[in-house]
């Protein structure tokens, strides 16, 4: 293990800001304990259906205010696709070579989910599974997939949108919020917000980019202005305090996107760009630079397959023949929430295997240890190799 960390902190290059990649593994990692905490698998009657915590314990709203970190990744997203399309163009790739490639990186992974899945669903349904359980489970697994489809269609907008000032998409996030909610607008007006709420946070990670947004100053305002405006909506407009979607609720901050949800991000962006200074200085130590790289490395594996991971630790607690507390049970109280607190190391053990069986489809066959190796007849001191730490879709 010290070797390992002592060759990827000697393959990063030296002016690679390690910051950056700490905000984008913290941004994954939140969706992934997010998923995990909100959502419960209910075995009732044969059928297996989802439900929330949120909706019997309300006050766990703030849990979401952590864990719904959409907003850094686009921030970063933002920041990494400006830098790395300029540099595309600097090197003489044509705007068609810079997308392929990202876009590859994007969907290999994807593809692989995609047949698993579907051989899983009709083993289900051959199996005589009900039609509603395979529905849930498959919802439940290609349902975050449409961060990926954003994500594609801001890459692929890159050279346009740039240069675009965030105030821009936000008036638009204000303007369908002020008619679908305040002149009685139709509700499909609001995924117009798909596309101009996380521009937000990606324009902003490209004036980052430029040199325009990185201080401390835009730290604070973003921050202090952004949860004020969120408070003030939550508590005077009636926008939830849950920056999740909560089932049965007449309002979701997420499904589509809100002006609270907008701003809110905006204030995480701002908490992301005050934390630029510690983390730099934390990721000297090249042991936590290595635990950093590791999960950038697999960023997409982890993104993909942590819902399935859930899933199969709640199938296998199928077969005890008894409904396991926190794992199959209703999430209706403190109870429940104990005993899932107890499920989320089971649940990292199955994302571990899950990461071991499809990494390839994200990293290439290639090892890290190949990755990391030093080019033969060279001594690893006089040229250590570059290690890609990119993570596939966002650079």
């Amino acid at each position: 293990m010290r070797d390992l960390v002592r060759r990827i902190d000697a393959a990063t290059p030296p002016g690679r800001d390690r910051a950056v990649d700490a905000l984008r593994a913290f941004a994954i990692l939140g969706v992934v304990l997010g998923h995990w905490l909100v959502t419960a698998l209910v075995a009732d009657s044969g059928t297996v259906r989802t439900a929330s915590p949120l909706c019997f314990v309300p006050g766990l709203a703030p849990v979401s205010w952590v864990v719904q970190t959409l907003a850094v990744f686009f921030l970063v997203g933002g920041r990494v696709g400006a830098r790395g399309h300029a540099s595309a163009v600097a090197r003489g790739e044509t705007y068609g070579q810079w997308l392929r490639a990202r876009l590859a990186r994007l969907f290999r992974p994807v593809a692989a989910l995609l047949v698993v899945w579907a051989a899983a669903a009709g083993g289900m349904l051959a199996s005589g599974v009900g039609l509603d359980t395979v529905q849930t489970l498959v919802k439940l697994v290609l349902s975050p997939l449409w961060f990926l489809l954003v994500l594609a269609a801001l890459t692929a907008a890159t050279p346009l949108v740039a240069r675009l000032h965030p105030l821009w998409p936000f008036a638009v996030v204000l303007l369908v919020d002020a008619v679908r909610f305040g002149l009685g607008g139709p509700a499909w007006l609001g995924w117009i917000n798909v596309a101009a709420g996380w521009l937000v946070p990606y324009c902003l990670g490209a004036a980052w980019a430029r040199g325009r947004a990185g201080g401390r100053a835009t730290g604070w305002a973003l921050l202090l202005g952004g949860a004020t405006t969120t408070a003030l909506l939550v508590l005077f407009a009636g926008y939830p305090a849950a920056m999740v979607g909560v089932p049965g609720a007449a309002i979701s901050n997420l499904s589509p996107p809100t002006l609270a949800a907008v701003t809110f991000g905006l204030a995480q962006s701002g908490a992301a760009l005050l934390l630029l200074g510690p983390l730099r200085r934390a990721l000297a130590r090249p042991a936590a630079w290595a635990a950093v790289a590791l999960v950038n490395l697999s960023a997409m594996t982890i993104f993909l397959w942590h819902q399935t991971a859930m899933m199969a630790v709640s199938a296998t607690g199928l077969l005890t023949g008894d409904a396991l507390p926190g794992l199959h049970t209703l999430p209706d109280g403190p109870g429940w929430i104990l005993a899932r607190l107890l499920w989320l190391p089971v649940f990292g053990v199955a994302l571990l295997i899950c990461w071991a069986a499809f990494r390839t489809y994200e990293q290439g066959r290639r090892t890290l240890a190949a990755r990391t190796a030093p080019t033969a007849g060279s001594p690893p001191a006089a040229r250590p190799p570059k290690v890609d730490l990119e993570l596939r879709g966002t650079r």
